[in-house]
């Protein structure tokens, strides 16, 4: 038979995971959160999910990831920008389900570089979209997967 003391410690734990709920879903829409950006399934749908028509390429991009990824599920990306006044950059995985892997906001006076770990299902392209002074730009790396991490 169950305490009514446990009945008790779940109600409050139960409150407390709706309360975190409501707050993470609260700072997601004030961040910025870009829900349709991630749900696009391709890379001109991304790219006009974020504010833009079509996106140039630029060799004021840079992409630091490895060439051959051992294992998809954990590929390192970084991608630094040198485009003046950049707002921010979004990482983009060709083949993926959803391309949009990450989207960073960069703040005024900030370095604009940023790193993060991505999942690959297959060998794909991986973009860097930068935005800076309201313009779109891009930038692309070829990694190798030997081990897909997308499986389902």
């Amino acid at each position: 038979m169950r305490s009514p003391r446990s009945f008790l410690v779940r109600r409050i734990l139960a409150a407390i995971a709706m309360a975190l709920l409501a707050t993470s879903s609260v700072w997601a829409q004030q961040a910025g959160w870009n829900k349709q950006a991630f749900e696009t399934k391709s890379l001109p749908e991304t790219v006009k999910a974020l504010g833009g028509t079509t996106a140039a390429e630029s060799k004021d991009i840079t992409i630091t990831a490895p060439d051959i990824a051992e294992n998809g599920a954990v590929v390192s990306v970084a991608v630094a920008s040198s485009i003046p006044k950049t707002e921010s950059i979004s990482i983009l995985i060709e083949k993926n389900p959803n391309p949009l892997a990450a989207s960073f906001m960069i703040p005024a006076g900030t370095e604009p570089s940023v790193g993060t770990r991505v999942k690959m299902g297959q060998t794909s392209t991986v973009y860097a979209v930068v935005k800076a002074d309201g313009k779109f730009y891009m930038s692309g790396k070829e990694i190798k997967v030997t081990l897909g991490g997308c499986g389902g």
